[in-house]
């Protein structure tokens, strides 16, 4: 079982950049797709990225399209998600999760091992 840790989270305004870092505490996930999903209160947790463990497809969906962009570093085992232009609506907890399919799935169903996740707050 893979143990996922993710940092990089913080307050910063609209209009701004974050990087996020999931990094395998415990097991690697360097043959494995990994993706980032968000929660916001009061909403269902959503599909952010994901990257196959090649890094050579990748997935996102519109809402943060051209303004998110997920890479890796398997001799790291760490996953970032650089975001730019953050908006108010991109506040949320982010996690980073392993799939257990070999694809850029967006499917929470398909993901095993999830991390705790990192807040991200963005101020208007």
């Amino acid at each position: 079982q893979v143990q996922l840790v993710e940092s990089g989270g913080g307050l910063v305004q609209a209009g701004g950049s974050l990087r996020l870092s999931c990094v395998a505490s415990i097991g690697t996930f360097s043959t494995s797709t990994v993706g980032w999903f968000r929660q916001a209160p009061g909403k269902e947790r959503e599909f952010v990225a994901a990257i196959t463990w090649t890094g050579s497809s990748t997935y996102y969906p519109a809402s943060v399209k051209d303004r998110f962009t997920i890479s890796r570093d398997n001799a790291k085992s760490t996953v970032y998600l650089q975001m730019n232009s953050l908006r108010p609506e991109d506040t949320g907890v982010y996690v980073c999760a392993v799939a257990r399919v070999t694809y850029a799935s967006r499917r929470m169903a398909d993901y095993g091992s999830w991390g705790r996740g990192t807040q991200v707050t963005v101020s208007s």
